[in-house]
C-alpha cells in the first residue's frame, strides 16, 4: 500500500502523531461517524479482528454510551471533528442523505483516509473532506443492520462492496477478509445498479413476505403463521437458486405454462388482497421470463400467460 501521507503546507500532520506513517507501519487506527447500528456492528467486528478503533462521534449520549461499552478501548466525542486526533481511517457510518452534510465540516490531516457505508453513492461524495495526501473509498456490507449481535454474525461468510482509491480499497479488502466477510470491488459507475439489486434482495424480500403474509390471511394464518409457512419453502426456492441457477431452480404454473391457475390467482387477489395484485403480476413477469429462456413452455402456452398478466392492470379490471 502506498503512503497517503504527502506534504500539505497547510497542515502540520507530526502533530497529530509521533508515528510518521501509522498507516502503512501497522494496522490504521479507525473511527466512526455515526454510532448507531451500522458504526457499532462495525466496530465490534473490526475490534474481535484486532483492529484498533480510534473512537466514535454521535451527538447522541445513548449511543455514545453503548459503543463505549461494546468497544471499551474507543473514545466517543460529540463532533466529529473531534475524531480527527485519534483516527487514521474514518468511517462515515450514517444515513446517505447526511453524507454531504458531515463531509462538508471535516478537513482531513495529510495521510489520512475516509470511508462511507453507503451502497449507493460513490466515494467521490467525501472529496470536500480530503486534504493532499488523503483518500477516499466505500465499504458496503450486504448485512441487514436490524440488530447490531445479528449483524456482526452474519459479516461472516457476507460481500462487502467496496470502490474508491485502489490502494485504500487494498487496505479495506484486507479489512473485510479479516472480519470472515468477502471483498467485492464495484466500479463508481455501477453503483446504482448494485445498490438497487441489494435493495431489491433486502428490503425487496421483506416487500416480498409482506405481500405473501396479507394474501395468507385470507388463509387465516397471521404474520407469524405465514412466516412460519412459507420462509422454509422461499429458503428452498433459493437454495436451488444457487445451486443450479435461476433457471433450473424455477417451479410454480408459470414455469410449467398452466394459464388456468395463474386465472384463478388473479380472480382470487382482486377479491381477497387487491392491493397485491400488482406485485403478483410483476413478479409473474419475470418468472415467465425466465421460463422462456430455460425453454419447454410452447409458444401457445407463453403467450397466453402473456396475455393474462398484460391484461390485468392491477385494479380489478381485465
Amino acid at each position: 500500500m502506498r503512503a497517503w501521507r504527502s506534504a500539505d503546507p497547510g497542515r502540520a500532520p507530526a502533530e497529530r502523531s509521533p508515528d510518521p506513517d501509522p498507516v502503512t507501519a501497522k494496522r490504521p487506527r479507525i473511527g466512526f461517524v455515526g454510532a448507531g447500528h451500522v458504526g457499532t456492528a462495525l466496530a465490534v467486528a473490526f475490534q474481535g479482528a484486532d483492529w484498533p478503533i480510534g473512537g466514535a462521534a454521535s451527538r447522541s449520549p445513548e449511543r455514545r454510551r453503548e459503543f463505549e461499552r461494546l468497544v471499551p478501548s474507543a473514545v466517543t466525542v460529540e463532533a466529529p471533528a473531534g475524531l480527527l486526533d485519534l483516527v487514521d481511517i474514518l468511517f462515515v457510518t450514517v444515513p446517505d442523505d447526511a453524507i454531504p452534510g458531515v463531509v462538508a465540516d471535516l478537513r482531513l490531516y495529510s495521510g489520512q483516509a475516509i470511508v462511507h457505508t453507503s451502497g449507493l453513492l460513490p466515494s467521490t461524495v467525501l472529496e470536500p473532506a480530503l486534504a493532499a495526501g488523503c483518500a477516499a473509498a466505500s465499504f458496503h456490507p450486504l448485512v441487514a443492520f436490524a440488530d447490531v449481535d445479528r449483524a456482526v454474525a452474519a459479516m461472516r461468510g457476507a460481500s462487502i462492496a467496496l470502490e474508491g482509491d485502489e490502494q485504500l480499497v487494498a487496505v479495506l479488502a484486507g479489512l473485510a477478509e479479516s472480519i470472515g466477510a468477502r471483498p467485492v470491488r464495484v466500479e463508481t459507475a455501477g453503483k446504482a445498479a448494485y445498490h438497487i439489486a441489494a435493495v431489491l434482495a433486502a428490503g425487496g424480500l421483506i416487500g416480498l413476505f409482506e405481500a405473501i403474509a396479507t394474501v395468507a390471511r385470507g388463509a387465516g394464518l397471521d404474520e407469524a403463521g405465514a412466516l412460519a409457512v412459507y420462509a422454509p419453502l422461499a429458503r428452498q426456492a433459493l437454495s436451488n437458486a444457487e445451486r443450479l441457477g435461476l433457471q433450473r431452480a424455477l417451479t410454480g404454473p408459470i414455469a410449467r405454462g398452466d394459464a388456468g391457475t395463474v386465472e384463478e390467482h388473479l380472480a382470487a387477489l382482486r377479491r381477497l388482497a387487491p392491493e397485491v395484485l400488482g406485485p403478483y403480476l410483476a413478479l409473474a413477469m419475470a418468472q415467465l421470463a425466465v421460463a422462456e429462456r430455460r425453454g419447454g413452455l410452447t409458444p401457445e402456452a407463453a403467450a397466453r400467460l402473456r396475455g393474462l398478466l398484460a391484461n390485468d392492470d392491477g385494479s380489478g379490471s381485465m
